[in-house]
């Protein structure tokens, strides 16, 4: 990105109200909370073996929630042409990533542990801003970033329940969700495919692929011939869990749309403070150790203090050209 372009980015982002962004941020974090609460309910409370299956379900209800309100003029978005693949690469492949290995991780951790390691997704989507999107950031933002990092080895390396696949799918998470952020952010201009086409054409291009890697992998038949399809309880949280992941899809893009990609991973990463109290409560897979409670609070803390310096506008990001020109764009 040009000092040009950044400047301007900066510029529409400073034009924005301060409702909005802050709206849109806990909008965010609200379906965020909700979905991981329901995911966990899924899949290791009722023990559902597809996750690949779950995340098509969210793809088709994405689609066809957006073609329905395209058609009553709700929503708009262009219709398909030969530019729109080469307009939102990477971002399917990205997106189909951080479904698979988001809802993977969710099943074989615990809810203190999975958000303890998804912190890992704020310095990887500070570094994508700088790489991709030619932002730097003041030294107090990288400081509470390297806290929330801090908090959460010390909480990792302490954890009793280590399980490797799950620490490996989350971290892919983190990646995919960092990659996701900044390039949504890049992708959603009003003038190309705006936000609703980024959603809407994303889980097409996605659904597919996703359909037959999930047969070919035994995730379909397992779905299929799952005892609990007659349970009403499971049903309807099956079907709320594909509601949700549109909803976390759209408000993901929207925070980023009036925040930056930043904001809305430090969001998420606030609102895994409520998750993570509530599953030493009620979760039943968390084991209690008190370097893992302390790295846990230290995260938390490196979270609340961005979240501080954000809404007293310190986390303007320095354009590259000018170190002395804050960009205000992650403002929240």
């Amino acid at each position: 990105m040009s000092a040009g372009q950044a400047a301007g980015e900066a510029a529409g982002a400073a034009a924005t109200p301060v409702l909005p962004r802050v709206l849109s941020a806990l909008f965010y974090g609200t379906c965020s909370f909700l979905i991981v609460l329901v995911n966990k309910a899924l899949l290791s409370a009722y023990s559902f073996p597809s996750p690949m299956f779950l995340g098509i379900g969210q793809m088709a209800a994405t689609i066809l929630i957006l073609y329905v309100s395209k058609l009553n003029k709700i929503v708009h978005f262009p219709d398909f042409d030969k530019s729109i693949p080469v307009k939102l690469f990477p971002l399917p492949l990205i997106y189909v990533g951080n479904h698979i290995s988001g809802l993977s991780s969710t099943s074989k951790l615990s809810l203190p542990m999975f958000t303890v390691l998804r912190k890992f997704t704020i310095p990887l989507t500070l570094l994508l801003e700088i790489i991709i999107l030619g932002k730097r950031y003041p030294l107090s933002i990288i400081v509470s970033v390297f806290a929330i990092i801090l908090g959460a080895f010390i909480a990792a390396g302490s954890d009793l329940s280590f399980n490797l696949e799950g620490y490996t799918f989350v971290l892919l998470n983190d990646i995919f969700t960092a990659a996701n952020g900044v390039y949504t952010k890049q992708k959603i201009d009003p003038k190309e495919l705006g936000k609703y086409g980024v959603l809407f054409y994303n889980a097409c291009f996605m659904v597919v692929p996703t359909a037959i890697i999930s047969f070919s992998t035994g995730d379909f038949q397992q779905a299929t011939h799952f005892q609990h399809w007659t349970n009403f309880l499971f049903v309807f949280q099956f079907v709320l869990s594909c509601l949700l992941g549109f909803l976390l899809m759209y408000s993901t893009v929207l925070c980023s749309h009036y925040n930056s990609a930043l904001t809305t991973t430090v969001v998420g990463a606030i609102k895994n403070i409520s998750i993570a109290y509530i599953g030493m409560l009620i979760g039943g897979d968390y084991i209690f150790s008190i370097l893992n409670f302390i790295g846990l609070n230290i995260c938390m803390v490196g979270g609340l203090r961005y979240s501080f310096l954000t809404l007293r506008g310190n986390s303007k990001p320095i354009q590259s050209g000018d170190e002395e020109n804050a960009l205000p764009e992650s403002k929240c």
